[in-house]
């Protein structure tokens, strides 16, 4: 389902930024979705963490068909070893046996998230193992929807914005001028109150796969 304000975020995003408004034209048609379930999603943002869409997308189909259910029980009883057989470091079979464990335990309890704001969800998801900010503003774009969320230490959002905004004369194939944070803060400021719209064109501007958790 397309989040209630995608339509009005496009609209406002192509007349206040004539680049952002080219990249919109030139993408496929599609919007923002989510599958909807808080530890599916949490699961493949610990996947895809450092690593392109699509190395994260046949890892998670090899974790997929390793588990036959991906859900909180079922994972908390998967061996290391299997886990790691599916192409995951040691470290992120760690993090999903904890987050799984979390969510077994009721320690991490969705139903409440929804009422709360961006920061007070991050804040909450931080305190899981494996979950950095990242993780848990992956969290607020694909599962809880939220509009402005802002992803300063992704990689993709990071390229995306050096190749339009700061060396849009770069050859095809080079590699464009990395973007500083500050400096993606100060470009960012345009897409307010929908930055989280802004991100996903600037992923598809990359990567004409959408970006799903």
């Amino acid at each position: 389902m397309k989040p209630h304000y995608w339509d009005d975020a496009v609209r406002e995003l192509s007349r206040c930024d004539g680049v952002m408004g080219g990249i919109i034209e030139r993408c496929p048609p599609g919007h923002l979705l989510t599958r909807g379930d808080p530890f599916q999603t949490l699961a493949r943002s610990i996947v895809g963490q450092q690593i392109s869409v699509k190395a994260a997308q046949s890892v998670w189909n090899r974790f997929a068909a390793a588990s036959r259910e991906v859900t909180p029980q079922r994972v908390a009883r998967m061996r290391m070893s299997t886990l790691r057989a599916c192409g995951l470091s040691e470290r992120k079979s760690e993090y999903l046996k904890d987050l799984a464990r979390h969510f077994v335990t009721r320690e991490v309890d969705p139903g409440h998230w929804p009422s709360l704001d961006d920061e007070a969800v991050i804040t909450e998801l931080c305190g899981v193992r494996g979950i950095g900010r990242w993780t848990a503003e992956m969290f607020l774009i694909f599962n809880l929807m939220r509009p402005d969320v802002y992803p300063l230490d992704d990689i993709g959002l990071l390229r995306g914005i050096a190749l339009h905004y700061r060396d849009p004369g770069a050859a095809a194939g080079e590699s464009p001028s990395k973007v500083t944070r500050a400096q993606a803060i100060e470009i960012g400021e345009r897409w307010r109150p929908w930055r989280t719209v802004a991100t996903w064109y600037l992923w598809r501007s990359l990567d004409p796969l959408p970006v799903e958790y």
